[in-house]
């Protein structure tokens, strides 16, 4: 699953979370409800029930929003979807918390913590990598390797 910026909703979603950036969230709210109610699909419903939940007024329609999140990103096996399991269960536990629910709380914090050692991208992960870089240096896709660091 891509977050393809060519998709429909997901380019509403950037621009709600571009009018979030400029001091505008009734604009957001407005785009990501649109967003709602054009979704078609679980991929499309997860990431924007995500992003309307943060603008409700009360901490219940919240946590509604959160948890219909949390239950579209459950129907989807990809990856990158599983990397917001953690922050839906932090955001849904925070929710637990305000309402003061403490054992819903905890438990929604455990299952955020017990993705802590559970990587949603299997790699490859490649370490022993060492750069010589200082503030203003670019990194360019697909340059030749700097061979010897040490030759300066």
């Amino acid at each position: 699953m891509e977050f393809n910026p060519k998709n429909n909703i997901v380019k509403l979603c950037l621009q709600g979370m571009d009018m979030e950036g400029k001091g505008n969230p009734e604009g957001a709210s407005k785009l990501f409800l649109q967003a709602w109610k054009e979704a078609t699909n679980n991929f499309e419903k997860f990431t924007v029930a995500y992003y309307v939940a943060p603008h409700q007024k009360n901490v219940s329609d919240k946590l509604k929003w959160l948890e219909t999140s949390l239950q579209y990103a459950s129907k989807i096996n990809d990856d990158t979807v599983k990397s917001a399991f953690p922050s839906l269960y932090l955001n849904i536990a925070k929710c637990y918390e305000e309402m003061d629910l403490p054992d819903k709380a905890k438990k929604n914090y455990d299952l955020a913590t017990s993705f802590k050692y559970k990587p949603s991208d299997k790699g490859p992960f490649y370490h022993g990598t060492k750069a010589d870089l200082q503030v203003g240096d670019l990194l360019t896709p697909g340059a030749a390797p700097i061979t010897n660091l040490n030759s300066k």
